[in-house]
């Protein structure tokens, strides 16, 4: 947070923040696909492949993630999906769950209404991974001071 004196300096915060918390979603889907999780051991032959780069459009302007593989590449993920530049899902997802919607309220939700397929398993490990990162950025150590500037139309 040390640094911000600009406009620009908090459109880049967030959009990084908004960056990761793709990443993030992107790793919880991938996870949910494989049947495990990262540095788990597994019976599983189809096992992660490193990232691909891929360029986004975002409320918060364009920003580069990247999308994890899997071996076999038969990872599809749903919340960007390939050949996309857009992030149609994500916001749909923590909306939902924000709004105190079960996982399996939130599946059928996805399902009835946008056409999207997800296992329960896979939107509740990446609610439960989005969770983890916003308890992180709350945790965090806070500065001595901050600046705020209040601006009232009226007194203009």
């Amino acid at each position: 947070m040390v640094g911000l004196k600009t406009q620009e300096d908090v459109s880049r915060l967030l959009k990084n923040l908004h960056s990761d918390l793709i990443e993030t979603m992107l790793q919880g889907e991938l996870e949910s696909h494989l049947g495990y999780a990262k540095n788990e051991k597994s019976e599983n032959t189809n096992t992660r492949n490193g990232t691909t780069s891929k360029r986004l459009k975002t409320e918060f302007g364009e920003s580069t993630i990247e999308v994890p593989r899997n071996h076999q590449g038969s990872f599809e993920p749903i919340i960007v999906p390939k050949q996309s530049t857009a992030t149609p899902v994500e916001s749909i997802i923590i909306s939902l769950y924000a709004k105190g919607m079960s996982v399996s309220d939130i599946e059928r939700e996805l399902q009835e209404i946008y056409g999207y397929s997800f296992y329960p398993s896979a939107i509740s490990i990446i609610t439960d991974k989005v969770n983890r990162q916003v308890q992180d950025w709350q945790n965090r150590s806070l500065e001595a001071v901050y600046c705020i500037v209040w601006m009232d139309r009226y007194c203009l």
